[in-house]
This record gives structure tokens, C-alpha cells and sequence, in this order.
């Protein structure tokens, strides 16, 4: 008898968690992306948790806050928001933040400063890369407030068509993601240039990380 009603409690069990997760949770989804606070627009915060390597055999979850700054099409471009180093310190690799970093993105991203800064002016100025100095100082003022920022492009290159150069090609579908899987699907699924001979984008659904959440200011 006791065996029974633990195999019945098991049963139960599974079937709760594939209706939330096959059911509950993609209505949610579909729920929330349509109102104003959670919709993908330009200008949205998509948080992400993904699974990727620590650089042994093992896995670990990472964290990415993005910056939406381009939506052409169904061609939807990111940003990672992230920190400028201090003077002699190191940024992090990767550009993933830690979980608690994450939690408190998530509860105040639509009341911090962030800079948007054009990706030439990361190389100017003197010491590394992603290290505050003083030509960013000078140039982004705002800066002197708060070392959050990401990485911008020109107005003049958003929402222009495609490239026909495959090399221009290549260079554009970074960050790029396809805006029907994340309305629809809750994902970021990257806009690839996989084969060169057809010179034509594809989306690398096998790339794909699930989307967290969605805010906007």
C-alpha cells in the first residue's frame, strides 16, 4: 500500500512539473510579454541565465543583462550592460555577472545609470580596454556617476539593410537575435552567417539560451 501511494505521489509530481513547464509557464510567457512593462521593444533589459563551461569539465550557470538597441526586421541587437574596470584592475572575461549581482539588476536595472558608449571610444584614452580613463571621463561624463554602460552603434547604422559583402555580413550578426523566438518563444536564438556559398543568414537554434525576463524603464 505504501509503495503505491509513493509511486502515485512520484507520478503526480512529474506530471505537476511538465504541466508548468510545458503549460503554465509559456502562458505566463505570452501573458507578460504583451503588456507594457515586459514587452520587447528598443531600449528593453532581457535577462539570461545560461549554462556555459568553467573552463573544466564541469558547467556553471552564467549571467547576462542585455540592452536592446536595434530592432530591424526580425533582426533584434544586443547589448551586454556591464562595468568599467577601475584603474589597475582586471574586467571579467565574459561579461557575466555573479547570481546575487543578477538578483539586484533585476530589482533596480530601471533606476541606474547606464551609458551608452560607441565601441571606438573603448579603445581610446590610455591603459586597456573596458578600463575607466580619462578620455571616457572627458567624453561621457556621466561616468563619474556610475560605471555601468554598453556598447552602442551610430544611428546612421541601425535598422539599414543587409549588407551584400560577406565579410560586412559576418561582422553584422553579433549580438543579433531573432525577435519571433523571443516573442514567441522565450529565447534568444541567435542570427548566424553558417554557410558562406548561399551568403544568407540563419537562425542557430541549437545556440540558443532561455530568456529569464524582460524589463522596460
Amino acid at each position: 500500500m505504501n509503495k503505491t501511494i509513493l509511486v502515485v505521489v512520484i507520478i503526480s509530481a512529474v506530471v505537476f512539473f511538465m504541466v508548468r513547464q510545458m503549460v503554465f509557464k509559456p502562458y505566463m510567457w505570452k501573458k507578460a510579454i504583451h503588456c507594457e512593462a515586459h514587452k520587447l521593444q528598443l531600449g528593453s533589459f532581457i535577462f539570461s541565465k545560461q549554462r556555459g563551461s568553467n573552463g573544466s569539465q564541469s558547467f556553471e550557470n552564467k549571467y547576462f543583462v542585455f540592452k536592446v538597441i536595434e530592432i530591424n526586421g526580425d533582426f533584434v541587437r544586443l547589448s551586454v550592460i556591464r562595468t568599467l574596470s577601475e584603474k589597475g584592475t582586471i574586467s571579467q572575461g565574459d561579461f557575466s555577472t555573479t547570481s546575487a549581482h543578477y538578483k539586484t539588476l533585476k530589482e533596480n536595472i530601471t533606476n541606474l545609470l547606464i551609458t551608452p558608449i560607441q565601441q571606438e571610444d573603448l579603445y581610446k584614452g590610455d591603459g586597456p580596454r573596458y578600463e575607466l580613463n580619462d578620455y571616457l571621463l572627458q567624453h561621457y561624463p556621466s561616468l563619474k556617476k556610475s560605471r555601468y554602460y554598453y556598447e552602442d552603434i551610430p544611428e546612421e547604422n541601425k535598422n539599414k539593410p543587409l549588407p551584400t559583402n560577406a565579410m560586412e555580413l559576418n561582422m553584422y550578426f553579433s549580438l543579433v537575435y531573432s525577435k519571433k523566438e523571443i516573442i514567441e518563444n522565450q529565447k534568444l536564438s541567435p542570427w548566424i552567417m553558417n554557410n558562406s556559398l548561399k551568403n544568407a543568414p540563419e537562425i542557430a537554434d541549437r545556440l540558443s539560451e532561455k530568456i529569464d525576463l524582460i524589463i522596460n524603464k
